[in-house]
């Protein structure tokens, strides 16, 4: 392969990774995918199959490599999709593959450490890249393989990193991605997306009700954006595809089960107490959620509640009446 402009290059091998590759690789277009694991790209080169996703045919047009200079060489327009504990380490590597040409935006719904920031500027720290971006929205990898409606916003400040994702990632009608410059918004609604699946989870483990979720849902969505506003995002960006839609997909009653944030707060809510460990990146997102409202003084009760859960200072119980009792001021 050589670096052009039709050449879409994936970073990761696991599931999202993977689905996306194959719904851009259907739609005729060439994918290049790079893995960590000789076993995962010689199945994939050889047989077509990801080993962890065995019951799925991979199209002829995807390929794969274990070398981030191939990678590099083959397209300048990269997708990191790889699980938050890896994206350091992963886009270090990839630093040291590509330069300022290439345009690379991330799929991962969290904020990262230290000073909970967005994804997107530990890619411009830990790469030469100038041009980056986000993927969010309601798009499960089994959605994807299953060729069912999927949506996507790409953005970023760089209109030419939104228009190439939509003219190279855009499968219709299995995927539709549209375009933002709200960047900070897209990864905050992302990541906080997750944090609140565990409030509408704890919320359906005590058996609230629909009015009760509903009232829920909605002063998430207030809070979240006032939140966005203090970093500079735009309040709209919270009732689109990367925050409500998000939200929606994570705590619906037939695909809540594939959420690791939702069966997290159903655990919660049932009374237990979780250790650090077994906090799910919508857990992280709370903690951090929590965190820049301190430090930026805006008023979150839901989001401070959950925090207490998590940490046991608060069980579900105790935070759903603390949230009921709280006034709601200009929401």
């Amino acid at each position: 392969m050589t670096n052009d402009d039709k050449t879409v290059g994936i970073v990761g091998g696991g599931q999202f990774g993977t689905a996306l590759a194959q719904v851009i690789a259907n739609a005729g277009r060439s994918v290049l995918l790079w893995t960590r694991s000789k076993e995962v790209c010689d199945q994939i080169n050889q047989d077509h199959v990801n080993p962890r996703l065995p019951e799925t045919v991979l199209s002829p047009r995807l390929h794969a490599t274990t070398d981030p200079g191939e990678l590099a060489h083959a397209t300048r327009f990269l997708v990191l999709a790889v699980a938050p504990a890896n994206l350091r380490t992963r886009a270090s590597v990839l630093g040291d593959a590509i330069n300022g040409s290439h345009m690379l935006l991330h799929t991962a719904a969290t904020l990262i450490s230290p000073h909970d920031r967005p994804v997107s500027e530990l890619l411009l720290e830990e790469t030469p890249a100038l041009q980056v971006g986000t993927l969010a929205g309601p798009a499960l990898w089994n959605d994807l393989l299953n060729n069912q409606f999927t949506s996507l916003v790409a953005a970023s400040r760089f209109d030419a990193v939104t228009a190439d994702a939509r003219r190279l990632l855009s499968a219709p009608p299995v995927l539709r991605v549209y375009r933002g410059s709200d960047m900070v918004g897209v990864e905050l609604a992302a990541a906080l997306a997750g944090a609140y699946t565990i409030a509408v989870a704890m919320s359906d483990e005590l058996g609230v009700g629909p009015v009760p979720r509903a009232v829920l849902i909605t002063r998430a969505l207030a809070e979240a954006s006032r939140l966005g506003q203090a970093m500079g995002a735009e309040t709209r960006t919270f009732t689109g595809l990367a925050g409500l839609g998000t939200l929606l997909v994570r705590t619906s009653s037939e695909l809540s089960a594939n959420s690791d944030d939702y069966r997290l707060g159903r655990r919660l809510g049932t009374g237990h107490t979780i250790e650090e460990h077994e906090y799910s990146e919508g857990a992280q997102s709370v903690l951090a959620g929590a965190r820049l409202a301190t430090r930026l003084g805006v008023r979150m009760p839901v989001l401070r509640t959950m925090a207490a859960v998590i940490t046991g200072q608060m069980t579900a119980a105790q935070a759903a009446n603390a949230v009921a009792e709280t006034v709601a001021l200009a929401e």
